[in-house]
């Protein structure tokens, strides 16, 4: 089947875990439902976390239009992969986009490399469902909380379970990395053996300093978060995960609080935990994930234990500085608004993401074509979407495939006020031999 005009809305699945937000104050499930579906019904009591966008198996997109799946779509119409993306990917999408709305703590987690991906899954296609790294990247829509692997300076207030190993990493200075990266394993490794029983002991213990101490909590706080801010960060995860070793493993984490617009990429083997908030995620396409702390669902300790990077970072080095995107043309209305394609373009391959803002009614952006596919979704406002000839409405929640070497334009409708919010997630790969792309 050869498709005339590229440009196909999408129908995408929602997940349904504990960690999601309730009912419609979920973003995933709103814009979800933006789309009808026979089987998507929002029910008020049910979690929602994520929406998917993408071409994974475990949950991929439809084209509204014909009801095929994507995957099906691009692995018959090889153009709307692109020559390049197909003969280095192969018949699927490179990158799975995501919108998380996250009510309580996910898990404490990690995504594998791609060596070990290959041998988890090998070893344990249950638990570990595809053979692909997990580069991933987070973009706030909301204010969002979250925890990144940290700069050293935290305080590590774990008494007795690993006091010892923790004073030697505290004595460590900057000019030793590896053998800090050394003391932290050995620190993260004791504590990740600590019995159930040593770990509900000591939790009360930290929850009730948290409680007695709140300013003075952990000797002030860790980094630049305040002991307040972390007493009742201890607090409020120990409601979520009573007696939960995770509790102790944010101490070995930095607390980081993003603005919308705001974003932090996350390589493969770094430990991270999100904490609240609605975001943007794109990340290489698997559904890999190793956990330790913040969950019933499976925990493998040992395989996280052994993976970890151990690098460690002040926080604004881990948060990601987006740019004007270069190949976007804006009309005169757009321009004089103040309207912005903004780009996000972490060090890998498979993926990049342009937020575009188009403001008051009339603003126009003329995005180049690519040698790449494209997924875009709508997070506020209205406007309609054009590809040749083909012009569809977006609004809220709907959700776009633009397939390779299309030219996209877009366009606001709306009073002075209103914004057009949308994200698009790309790929295009490069020619590293001259930085040129392919």
């Amino acid at each position: 089947m050869v498709l005339p005009v590229p440009l196909l809305r999408l129908q995408c699945g929602v997940n349904s875990y504990d960690w999601g937000k309730i009912g419609s104050e979920s973003a995933a499930a709103k814009f979800a439902a933006a789309t009808p579906s026979d089987s998507l019904t929002i029910e008020s009591e049910k979690p929602y976390a994520e929406l998917w966008m993408g071409t994974h198996p475990s949950n991929p997109s439809k084209d509204v239009e014909s009801g095929r799946n994507l995957l099906d779509l691009v692995e018959s119409n090889a153009m709307l992969l692109g020559p390049s993306v197909k003969a280095r990917y192969g018949p699927k999408l490179p990158f799975l986009f995501k919108v998380l709305s996250i009510n309580k703590a996910l898990s404490i987690q990690a995504h594998p490399n791609k060596k070990l991906a290959e041998q988890l899954h090998a070893n344990d296609p249950k638990n570990y469902p595809d053979d692909n790294h997990k580069p991933e990247m987070a973009i706030a829509i909301t204010d969002f909380e979250a925890y990144v692997a940290s700069d050293l300076s935290a305080k590590l207030p774990i008494f007795s379970l690993v006091s010892q190993l923790c004073a030697s990493l505290l004595e460590n200075d900057d000019s030793s990395k590896e053998q800090n990266k050394r003391a932290l394993r050995s620190a993260f490794s004791a504590l990740m053996q600590s019995s159930p029983e040593e770990v509900a002991s000591a939790a009360k213990s930290l929850v009730s300093e948290a409680e007695s101490r709140r300013a003075e909590f952990a000797d002030g706080g860790t980094n630049s978060t305040s002991g307040e801010t972390m007493a009742q960060l201890v607090i409020r995860l120990n409601q979520q995960f009573p007696d939960d070793i995770g509790l102790f493993v944010l101490f070995f984490l930095n607390y980081v609080t993003l603005s919308p617009g705001e974003a932090l990429f996350l390589k493969a083997d770094d430990i991270h935990a999100y904490v609240s908030g609605d975001i943007i995620e794109c990340m290489a396409s698997s559904d890999n994930v190793v956990r330790a702390g913040f969950t019933p669902k499976f925990k493998d300790v040992q395989n996280l234990v052994d993976m970890l990077t151990y690098n460690y970072a002040p926080i604004e080095e881990q948060k990601m500085s987006p740019t004007e995107y270069p190949y976007a043309v804006l009309n005169r209305a757009a321009y004089s608004s103040g309207s912005e394609a903004t780009l996000y373009d972490p060090p890998i391959d498979e993926f990049s993401v342009i937020r575009s803002v188009l403001k008051g009614n009339g603003s126009k952006v003329t995005f180049d074509p690519i040698d790449g596919p494209s997924i875009i979704i709508c997070t506020g406002g209205k406007g309609k979407l054009s590809v040749g000839s083909k012009t569809e409405e977006i609004k809220e929640g709907y959700v776009f495939f633009v397939g390779a070497t299309a030219e996209l334009v877009m366009e606001s409708e709306g009073d002075k006020d209103d914004e057009l919010i949308t994200f698009k997630a790309f790929c295009e790969v490069e020619d590293h031999s001259n930085g040129a792309s392919l």
